[in-house]
């Protein structure tokens, strides 16, 4: 099952391998039980370093997925990998990561959320649900009436992404998300609003 809060923890947020672990273990102290690593412009070495460091310092219990590479999942140990609309399908995927981990699949609009419903997917992240500044070029907004629309389309479990915060993550399980998945309201004060979150979210 889902936990409400779904971190992200995106290596383009930090200067060093230490800052970034150093991230994710006060994401952990806050409560956070499963987390996304994300990198897009490291090597192959460095991703999978990383992602072996972020496992070793967050300690057993802790599940992560990585993003995009499902080679590299498999590599680091990791829980399962999450693929995006031009990485590979999560068939595909499936063939590479060992039995038993999860794949996740984004989808920005309802027909690609449909289409990722019909796949083997574990869960669907839709997004952005409100505006976001994570991305250069963002999709347009979903907005909550558009994920209650999401939600009526699809079964399998949603991840909600998009400009959350716990001001309005609320309002984004109530429209139907199971989870949310949070990059930038987390980097300053993280152990803090991922305990928001969840208060919030109980």
């Amino acid at each position: 099952m889902l936990p409400r809060v779904y971190p992200i923890v995106d290596a383009a947020n930090f200067s060093s391998s230490r800052d970034l672990l150093d991230f994710a273990r006060k994401l952990v102290s806050g409560g956070a039980t499963l987390l996304q690593y994300r990198n897009k412009q490291g090597t192959a070495r460095q991703v999978l370093s990383d992602a072996r460091n972020l496992r070793l310092a967050t300690g057993q219990g802790i599940r992560w997925i990585m993003n995009d590479r499902a080679d590299l999942c498999l590599a680091a140990g990791c829980d399962g990998v999450h693929v995006g609309q031009g990485d590979l399908s999560p068939e595909s995927a499936r063939t590479v990561v060992e039995a038993g981990k999860w794949v996740g699949v984004s989808s920005h609009t309802i027909e690609q959320a449909i289409a990722a419903d019909a796949t083997s997917a574990d869960y669907i992240a839709i997004g952005p649900i409100f505006e976001t500044k994570s991305k250069e070029q963002p999709d347009p907004a979903v907005g909550l009436e558009g994920l209650k629309k999401v939600r009526a389309a699809t079964h399998k479990p949603l991840v909600a992404i998009g400009g959350i915060t716990p001001a309005n993550c609320r309002s984004v399980i109530d429209a139907g998300a199971d989870s949310v998945a949070v990059i930038s309201s987390l980097l300053r004060w993280p152990s803090k609003t991922v305990e928001d979150f969840i208060r919030v979210l109980m």
